[in-house]
């Protein structure tokens, strides 16, 4: 397999993940609201879905790492049709928080066996094939690729959910098993040897696992930076990301749940054009920590006037220049990350750093969910949003280091032809 029919080969699996996922990202709010649940409800069940994906994040990584990136994979996906179901089986007979939150451990399991594993797979596989140019045009490519994606699974959401808001969970479900098949035909371990794992060695794999997570993770200044912004980041933007759909909606002043799928579609366009500068932006000579720390000081300040400006037409445009901000800062993260582990544990490693943003999202959503049901929302904008200025001083400290995985080579300038699929 060529360099790029493997990158092909991950933009279609991303292309499709993000599809199936984001046909409720603009609606999620809005159906559990509809099930019954209070909105500080809603957000212990959101709650109890990134719980799950801290629980999960170390055995999912030792499936990944043992038995390989496309068993996990393929687990992912039939384990995130059944989490989907349940939802949907959850609301039609009001079974309440409880099970809503059972429902949300199953989706939190399939998430953990997708996170780390594919990006894992493309970059082991791109290494074997003799891949030599830098991955942020990659990643960043992957980013637009999932962005399109979410356009249209959420404006397809929105529209669903307008007929009915369990149609879109019905869809997703069909999409997840199209996916299934996809991965099942295409992806195939390249530049990594899966390893025997049995049952009654899992405990002795898990501590091995976990001792590389803290030697190469926690223990190395720069990845530890990362994962501690990824903490204090995402417990403030998963909540974020579901409490705008009812926030927004009361700007607006009616009740139009397509409004919401087009936002979120809105969300992506904008994630796309901060994907599309990072090309400009990552400039050989240049180093990847500039870059970091403007687009988190751009970030910090949308969020805070996305709670304090309270004019539709107004505070939409702001929370889209924050998206715009996080299509740079994504991809240059991820670049920074994997080139400061080693192959041989990258998925539990890229798991390990999902696991710390499942932890502050666990918490995130907790306190901020309280706060909106005590005060506002838009308290919760300002609240959340003033802590995320944290990742600024991580940024700088990161910045300091001056690790190698900080500068941009100059094959950096030929990424986007090199990642170009034809």
């Amino acid at each position: 397999m060529d360099p790029k029919r493997v990158i092909r080969s991950y933009l279609v699996i991303s292309g499709l993940f993000t599809l199936s996922a984001s046909l409720i990202w603009g609606i999620n709010t809005l159906f559990l609201l509809d099930a019954g649940l209070s909105i500080f409800e809603v957000f212990v069940a959101n709650a109890a879905f990134t719980a799950a994906m801290a629980l999960f994040e170390i055995p999912t990584g030792v499936v990944a790492d043992t038995r390989g990136r496309r068993a996990s994979f393929l687990l992912s996906e039939a384990t995130l049709a059944l989490g989907t179901l349940a939802y949907v089986g959850v609301a039609a007979i009001g079974g309440g928080l409880l099970l809503f939150c059972l429902a949300g451990v199953i989706l939190g399991l399939g998430y953990t066996f997708y996170s780390g594993a594919v990006e894992a797979w493309l970059v082991d596989a791109l290494q074997a094939t003799g891949y030599r140019h830098e991955l942020d045009g990659v990643f960043a490519k992957a980013s637009i690729v999932a962005s399109v994606a979410m356009i249209v699974g959420t404006v397809g959401g929105g529209l669903l959910g307008q007929l009915d808001l369990s149609i879109p969970y019905l869809v997703r479900a069909a999409l997840i098993v199209i996916a299934f098949g996809v991965g099942f035909w295409t992806m195939h371990d390249i530049g990594f040897t899966p390893r025997t794992m049995r049952l009654q060695g899992i405990v002795g794999e898990m501590r091995k696992v976990a001792r590389t997570g803290i030697t190469y993770g926690w223990r190395k200044p720069a990845v530890r930076l990362l994962v501690v912004e990824s903490f204090v980041t995402w417990g403030f933007f998963s909540w974020a990301w579901y409490a705008w759909q009812p926030y927004f909606l009361e700007l607006y002043g009616k009740d139009a749940i397509w409004l919401s799928g087009l936002i979120a579609s809105l969300f992506a366009l904008a994630g796309i054009a901060g994907n599309a500068l990072v090309g400009k932006l990552a400039r050989p000579g240049g180093r990847r920590t500039t870059i970091l720390l403007g687009a988190a000081a751009i970030s910090t300040a949308t969020m805070v006037a996305t709670g304090v400006v309270r004019y539709f037409w107004v505070t939409v445009p702001v929370f889209l220049l924050g998206a715009v901000a996080g299509g740079v800062l994504q991809p240059v993260r991820q670049t920074y990350l994997h080139q400061s582990i080693p192959t041989s544990e990258r998925a539990t490693l890229v798991s390990f750093d999902s696991l710390m943003g499942s932890l502050g999202s666990v918490g995130g959503q907790t306190g901020l969910g309280f706060l909106s049901q005590e005060r506002s929302i838009p308290a919760g904008f300002v609240v959340g949003g003033l802590a995320t200025i944290l990742a600024f001083p991580i940024f700088g400290r990161l910045r300091g280091l001056k690790e190698p995985a900080d500068r941009i080579t100059a094959e950096a300038s030929e990424r986007d032809a090199s990642a170009t699929v034809t």
